[in-house]
């Protein structure tokens, strides 16, 4: 696959990205836009200060003014797109990505994500092209600015604290930890004590991954919450570019980030009665469940941030979430933020004394695989030859995004369902699964990966 991918840009550098390809992508990106004003931020990764500097020259070479923030995380960048006057913007970044890897993430003006539907693929197109890049008449200005202290601000109302709690927060050596210094020092005054787990900036990641998605990620922050033997109320992780997090309760057990869209859709909704909430297919059955128990309106949608902030914004939704660990808002322009994240959670646990395992108990009603990957030859084929095997038996099936086969229906067990769709940014079928009883999931499973083939990690 190349680097132009369905939701960024994303490649090896420097032999996939490098300085001459990232100024071709800046020269393309404020050319699609039509663009006189861009902001430019970047992550901490040793490439990203060189790659920032020639996608904002090939900016300027269109033209296009630029204002460059420095040092920001993804949701920061959005913040700053958000709130200058500006027609867009884009920050350098790989994620979650090892230090090999570097990135754009694109915006419009808003924060509007740029999806390869949507000014991606017409940024390849031009990227690939042998024209020249003619420079404008005249070249776009550089100017400077300071966004921290500006975003720890809009995160601060997120923030209602009622009584102490003490939080392990793992930033993975990633761009969460430019903000919770900052964050952390007006937090304290609330009563809140974050302790602090690899927030030192350094794009080798010399700790461990930063995904949490893994298992073995959260089992670092999960250890020091159960080596703490009570002290601390929860734990959070963060991922490269900060725009995921993932949570353990008090007692280091890792919490899936579809039960965490369930519980913070069960507190908006006490205070945005029958808002729309917008959740991903992957997501248990105990999302749409919860919302619309608690008299919300649950919007399924395929997987994608592009797709969760382009239906959130049409259908007004206060809060949307991914099993992947992002989490989307409303009053962030429908873009996600982890800390947004962290902070309504840390509220949420500072109303009482119950504790965030027994907040989520009853949400652990299901039994669910978590995401399985495949390497499949032909990704086509294997999908309809499971729409063969199972579509005439199936209570439901839907090809929103791959396949969703339904088996039964929640209420009357036996019941299951899968989704197998094919990955956006590798080559890979990904498998979710999730039944009424374990032994049925683990049975099903059984038959998915006999069918699907050795998972791959």
């Amino acid at each position: 696959m190349g680097i132009f991918k369905a939701y960024d840009i994303r490649g090896i550098v420097p032999t996939e990205l490098n300085e001459g390809i990232a100024r071709r992508i800046g020269y393309a990106f404020a050319q699609e836009l039509k663009a006189k004003h861009l902001v430019v931020g970047r992550d901490m990764r040793s490439h990203s200060p060189a790659i920032q500097t020639a996608v904002m020259d090939g900016i300027r070479d269109a033209g296009c003014d630029v204002t460059d923030i420095g040092l920001a995380s993804t949701p920061m960048a959005y913040f700053a797109i958000g709130t200058l006057a500006c027609d867009g913007g884009l920050n350098v970044t790989a994620s979650h990505n090892g230090p090999k890897y570097n990135g754009f993430k694109l915006c419009r003006a808003g924060a509007r994500p740029v999806s390869y539907d949507t000014g991606i693929g017409a940024i390849e197109k031009r990227v690939a092209s042998q024209e020249s890049m003619t420079p404008a008449p005249r070249r776009g200005g550089l100017k400077n600015e300071q966004m921290l202290e500006r975003y720890v601000e809009h995160l601060l109302p997120f923030a209602k604290i009622q009584n102490r709690r003490a939080i392990v927060v793992d930033a993975a050596n990633g761009m969460a930890g430019l903000v919770l210094p900052r964050l952390g020092q007006r937090l304290s005054v609330m009563g809140v004590e974050l302790a602090p787990m690899y927030w030192e900036l350094d794009g080798s990641f010399p700790n461990h991954e930063a995904n949490p998605l893994k298992p073995e990620v959260m089992a670092v922050v999960g250890a020091a919450v159960k080596r703490s033997q009570g002290k601390f109320h929860a734990g959070a992780s963060f991922d490269g570019d900060g725009d995921r997090c993932a949570f353990v309760d008090e007692a280091g057990t890792a919490i899936p980030n579809d039960l965490l869209t369930a519980l913070l859709a069960r507190e908006l909704l006490k205070s945005h009665p029958g808002a729309a909430i917008v959740y991903d297919l992957r997501s248990s059955w105990v999302v749409p469940e919860t919302i619309a128990a608690c008299g919300g309106r649950p919007l399924r949608e395929r997987v994608g941030h592009s797709y969760i902030k382009e239906t959130m914004r049409r259908e007004q939704a206060i809060f949307g979430g991914e099993l992947s660990g992002h989490y989307y808002w409303k009053d962030h322009f429908y873009s996600d933020s982890a800390l947004v994240a962290f902070l309504h959670v840390v509220s949420h646990l500072s109303t009482s004394d119950v504790l965030l395992s027994e907040r989520v108990r009853d949400l652990r009603k299901y039994h669910a695989t978590g995401e399985i990957n495949f390497e499949v030859a032909d990704k086509a084929a294997a999908m309809a030859d499971l729409k063969a095997r199972f579509g005439r038996e199936a209570t439901r099936m839907d090809e929103l995004d791959g396949i969703t086969i339904e088996m039964g229906s929640v209420g009357k067990k036996p019941w299951w369902w899968f989704n197998v769709r094919p990955s956006n940014t590798e080559p890979l079928l990904r498998l979710n699964l999730e039944a009424s009883d374990a032994a049925l999931r683990d049975e099903k499973r059984a038959l998915l990966v006999g069918l699907l083939g050795k998972p791959v990690h």
